[in-house]
This record gives C-alpha cells, sequence and structure tokens, in this order.
C-alpha cells in the first residue's frame, strides 16, 4: 500500500512537471521558473526544444515508477527496477540543481517538487 501511494504521489508531482514543460514548450511566458530562469518570457526555440525533450523524458521517468510499484506493464517490471535508480538519481541531482539556481522561482517551486519525487521514488525503488 505504501509504494503504490509513493507511486501515485510521485505521479500527480511529475505529472505536473510535464504539463509545465509542455506549456513551455508551446510559448508560455513563464521563463522564469525554468531553466535557471535565464529567459523571464518565452523561451527561445532551443529552449523549447529542451522544454519538449524535458517532457518526454519526465514521461518515461513516470511510465518506469508506475512499473515498478506494479501499476502498469508487468513485462517490463524486471527492467524497471535497474531503471528505477535512475530516476531517483536523476530526482536527488535536480534537487542539487534546483537548489543552486540563480532563479528564485525555481529554488521555490521546484525544490520541494523535486524533493517529493525523489523520496517517494525511493520509496518505490526500495520495494520488495
Amino acid at each position: 500500500m505504501k509504494v503504490i501511494l509513493a507511486a501515485k504521489i510521485f505521479a500527480v508531482f511529475i505529472f505536473g512537471a510535464i504539463i509545465f514543460q509542455i506549456a513551455l514548450a508551446s510559448g508560455m511566458p513563464w521563463g522564469e521558473f525554468a531553466w535557471g530562469g535565464s529567459h523571464p518570457s518565452t523561451l527561445p526555440d532551443a529552449m523549447r526544444l529542451a522544454s519538449v525533450f524535458s517532457a518526454v523524458l519526465l514521461l518515461m521517468f513516470l511510465v518506469v515508477v508506475l512499473t515498478r510499484a506494479g501499476l502498469i506493464l508487468p513485462r517490463w517490471l524486471a527492467l524497471s527496477k535497474k531503471l528505477i535508480w535512475i530516476v531517483v538519481g536523476y530526482c536527488g541531482l535536480g534537487i542539487i540543481a534546483n537548489a543552486i539556481s540563480p532563479s528564485f522561482w525555481e529554488r521555490v517551486i521546484w525544490v520541494p517538487v523535486l524533493i517529493i519525487c525523489f523520496v517517494s521514488g525511493l520509496i518505490v525503488a526500495k520495494a520488495k
């Protein structure tokens, strides 16, 4: 039960991040909340493409966590037991990267989100 709850918590927060990245890629003027805050309005094309890549990567992470928790794709469970550690490591590095970001809003918004994703992902990763 704890693993399922952790996976669902991860899913909610990572889904929010996916929607945010899609919005950035679509031209929403939220650049100050991402990518170091170096583009306070709409991102330039290269950064918008990076947001597309980020959304796809986060979606793959979501699939890994839900698979590892036994909620989807049972045939991929063995692989997810290895890939989950990439997800957890990415979240851990994300905490550090956002904590040292020059963007106040990245620190305020994304550090807590990534802590939640890191802890919930770790719970799922350590499940038997």
